[in-house]
């Protein structure tokens, strides 16, 4: 899930020759454990006594979902850790990793995978037992995002996923006669006709980079890529451009209403009507449940607009992995845990009900309870439009080492577009600047440079 603000697909060798150039080779550890625990020829074997684990999610109701586990694994206990959401969580985590004290396994988003592999901070679990074999478990993109390209290294178990749908207002469609928008021109015409009525199509939030990045991925486009060990960044290809001009045309037409998302003001507009639209992942459904209650049964969820008309392609927005850090002592211990928390039914079936987690697995996706009619949308069966869209997600994306600094640059540039002092293409243009100077500054080489 991801309710904060936060390059072609890699090869075997694309990442690791750029680790090995950063200063972080396979051969170096943050601290005791990382890669010599792993997989890659290193050792993943049993602890052969009763060992204690420490895992850290922010996962509401994860906490019961580990109680499960302690209760039927004696021998390998986990004590759960719970506080802040990503970036306030990665930095006691680094911290952590240089001390050597770092929690065991924990929550580590797909965006922020990157940045701990170039801190060499995770172990590779590919030589752990039941590892490689779980990977026809999972849908292919998620695997992608966790291996890098890379054929003998595992370093994290997928747990969700955000494929994007459009959630929207059903009786206020009805009532104006619109169809739900196939395509993103056919968006651009339907937030005339609202607009023409006293509403907005939806909202633009300077905070929400990672969610225009969804529309870019869903367009085919990306932002990285890694070649003979050399980063390419590039936020100004012609599918980012196609995703900034659309919402630079919303915002001038005054078809999107400039509102700060999670804001009580913004829910306010999706209760009453204000706002029709959330173009969204799965777990929006909790969230609009929760925050906008007297719309019940005025919802229903359809497939994201298609850049063009006639595909079937799907962004992602959110979603995490269990990983395990380089501090601890009980490799295998942990991905035993990590793979039950992530592939299990009786695991996967709480984190739905308790943390509205939509699972990262083929039949986590098929689970009872995710498919059966939901009265707050109006008794659709909501889940089927976002399992559709899971295997149509395009599995070669891969992000870039300082994703925090690029989400918060670019947020600058989209509020200066917000405040009519810029354009969103020149807030890319500028965030693509400033994370080519944050490579450099780390040492990461990056083409061209």
């Amino acid at each position: 899930m991801r309710r904060t603000r936060r390059a072609a697909g890699l090869t075997v060798l694309s990442l690791a020759g750029a680790l090995v150039l950063a200063g972080c080779s396979d051969d170096d550890t943050a601290a005791e454990g990382g890669d010599d625990q792993g997989g890659g020829g290193g050792s993943c074997e049993p602890a052969g006594e009763p060992v204690t684990l420490e895992y850290y999610s922010w996962v509401p109701g994860m906490d019961q979902v580990v109680e499960l586990w302690n209760e039927q694994n004696p021998d390998i206990q986990v004590e759960f850790v719970t506080g802040p959401t990503g970036i306030d969580a990665y930095q006691t985590f680094f911290n952590g990793i240089e001390a050597g004290n770092a929690p065991d396994l924990a929550q580590i988003e797909y965006d922020a995978l990157a940045n701990f592999r170039l801190q060499d901070a995770l172990v590779n679990l590919a030589d752990c037992a039941g590892v490689m074999d779980a990977q026809d478990e999972f849908i292919d993109w998620t695997w992608e995002q966790v291996t890098f390209g890379e054929n003998d290294a595992v370093y994290a178990i997928p747990q969700d996923t955000g494929p994007i749908g459009m959630w929207y207002r059903a009786d206020l469609f009805a009532a104006a006669g619109i169809e739900p928008p196939a395509t993103w021109e056919d968006y651009y015409e339907a937030a005339k006709v609202i607009q023409a009525q006293g509403g907005h199509i939806h909202h633009f939030s300077d905070s929400d980079v990672n969610w225009f990045l969804g529309q870019v991925w869903e367009a085919g486009g990306s932002w990285f890529s890694v070649a003979d060990g050399e980063w390419t960044v590039d936020f100004t290809g012609p599918e980012s451009v196609q995703v900034a001009e659309y919402w630079q045309r919303m915002l001038d037409e005054d078809l999107a209403r400039p509102m700060a998302s999670w804001s009580d003001e913004w829910w306010a507009a999706l209760e009453t009507g204000e706002v029709w639209t959330w173009v969204s992942p799965y777990w929006g459904n909790a969230l609009i449940e929760q925050n906008a209650a007297a719309s019940a049964g005025a919802w229903a969820v359809a497939p994201m607009p298609q850049w063009t008309e006639g595909t079937n392609a799907a962004g992602n927005w959110g979603g995490s992995t269990a990983a395990v850090t380089s501090s601890t002592e009980h490799p295998h211990e942990a991905a035993q845990f990590a793979l039950w928390l992530n592939t299990s039914e009786e695991a996967l079936a709480a984190l739905n009900e308790l943390g509205g987690l939509y699972p990262a697995t083929t039949a986590g996706q098929q689970l009872p309870q995710l498919n059966q009619p939901e009265e707050f949308f109006g008794g659709q069966v909501i889940a089927e439009v976002f399992a559709e869209a899971a295997q149509n997600v395009n599995p070669d994306f891969p992000w870039g080492p300082t994703m925090t600094q690029t989400y918060s640059d670019i947020g600058d540039g989209f509020a200066a577009a917000i405040n009519g002092t810029g354009t969103l293409v020149e807030a890319l243009e500028t965030g693509q600047q400033k994370t080519i100077e944050a490579l450099e500054s780390q040492a990461i080489p990056v083409a061209g440079g």
